[in-house]
């Protein structure tokens, strides 16, 4: 009658896709989403709850854009894990040095023969963090009180994608100038997420050291420290050249006109049009008045 009873129960739970945890293979993760520093060790945990097949086959694959390689198989570690992971009782896989390719979905399978539900499987979500290098600054060296301008800094390594910090005179400058007393008169404004230090109208102020930080969970960078200088307005200096310009202006018009007053500039080929060529002389070559006599320069054609 028991043994009518135990079949009959496991008939129901067959029909209703429940099998009792001891007639067959069940995993479990502690973590379904793992995340790790790149360069650190990592374990994906694979636990076994329940099991009735001494040696079940064991295979871990990870699954990249679709597509699945082994990382374990027939015991061993294989494919882009190899030499760089080992197993660990009961199935889980530990990673000694996780590297930024190491993101990926992976999944642990138990196949157990001797189990009426013989197989399982539990999929994991690895990311691995990425320290950010070091920042590409660009600050310009002088700007004039008043006008606008940019500081900029990016960095393309990190991940997740670092949020970016501002510093001026070793001094972090406050997201919002603000909420503090020192900065409340200031007109820049930040984006952490793309790295823009915008600056309205400059002041005297706003000269000085600056130098910007990426940072994210895996840690953070800096680039080196760079120099904004902030000059006055120098309207002096402004007026001088305008009336230097003016003075030189007039200077060379007054030169033009004396020169036209002076006849230094007359149409060309005048002096030749009013030329009087002297007349072509006759036959007759007459003598300078000491010498009292002339004489033929051709005959005379009679």
């Amino acid at each position: 009658m028991a043994i009518a009873r135990l079949v009959a129960c496991f008939v129901l739970y067959s029909s209703l896709g429940h099998i009792p945890s001891s007639l067959g293979v069940i995993l479990r993760t502690t973590d379904k989403i793992v995340w790790a520093n790149e360069f650190e060790p990592i374990e994906l945990t694979c636990l076994i709850e329940s099991i009735s097949t001494n040696n079940p086959r064991i295979e871990w694959k990870k699954i990249k854009n679709g597509v699945p390689s082994y990382v374990y198989f027939q015991n061993k570690i294989a494919g882009d894990l190899e030499n760089r992971a080992q197993l660990r009782e009961p199935a889980n896989i530990l990673i000694f040095n996780t590297t930024r390719s190491d993101t990926a979905e992976y999944r642990c399978e138990v196949a157990a023969i001797d189990d009426q539900r013989d197989f399982d499987e539990i999929l994991i979500s690895l990311a691995v963090r990425v320290k950010p290098v070091v920042p590409r600054c660009s600050v310009p060296e002088a700007v004039t009180v008043g006008t606008s301008t940019e500081l900029r800094c990016l960095e393309n390594e990190g991940f997740p994608a670092p949020q970016y910090r501002w510093f001026h005179n070793n001094e972090e400058l406050p997201q919002d100038p603000k909420n503090s007393a020192k900065f409340a008169n200031s007109s820049y404004s930040i984006n952490p997420d793309t790295g823009g230090l915008k600056f309205r109208r400059v002041r005297k102020e706003d000269a000085g050291e600056y130098y910007c930080q990426a940072k994210n969970d895996a840690g953070h960078a800096q680039c080196p420290t760079q120099i904004m200088e902030v000059y006055d307005v120098d309207i002096l200096g402004i007026f001088l050249k305008v009336f230097g310009a003016v003075v030189a202006f007039l200077c060379l018009a007054v030169s033009i006109c004396h020169s036209f007053r002076r006849g230094c500039f007359h149409k060309k080929g005048h002096n030749e049009n009013n030329y009087n060529w002297p007349a072509q002389n006759s036959g007759v070559e007459y003598g300078d008045a000491d010498e009292g006599h002339f004489r033929h320069k051709s005959s005379f054609v009679i």
